[in-house]
């Protein structure tokens, strides 16, 4: 479970950073031809999210925050994808600093679940933590 808890939060990293530097430009207005994209590496992060919720919760790790992640799993693309219709106009930068709150939460949530994940697995492999 170590394993793939690490190869899941480095994905979620690696594929976050991309997440990022597509927002920034379709902020400034560029690579709007990019946002299939965009929402297809934001469905994969939610995925690897609530794989990493699962897994916390089977190998009994902060059962509150993997049930906080998996509803957080369920904000990020209803934002996501609902965002051009909420406040449009001059208060539209409001829903997309909220957007990009939302997905760094996402993140964030899964790095620490993850990180989480691999002490504990590693842990009770070593025969520190009774199972």
């Amino acid at each position: 479970m170590r394993i793939t808890a690490n190869v899941l939060r480095i994905l979620v990293s690696a594929i976050g950073v991309v997440m990022i530097v597509l927002g920034l430009l379709f902020w400034t207005g560029n690579a709007f031809t990019l946002l299939p994209l965009h929402m297809l590496l934001g469905i994969a992060l939610v995925l690897m999210l609530w794989i990493i919720a699962v897994m916390a919760l089977v190998a009994r790790v902060n059962p509150i925050l993997a049930v906080v992640a998996l509803i957080w799993g369920l904000v990020v693309p209803i934002l996501g994808i609902t965002q051009d219709q909420l406040l449009p106009g001059s208060l539209h930068w409001l829903v997309q600093a909220l957007h990009l709150l939302v997905g760094l939460g996402a993140i964030a949530l899964a790095n620490i679940l993850a990180r989480q994940i691999a002490q504990t697995s590693a842990m009770r492999q070593s025969g520190a933590l009774a199972a």
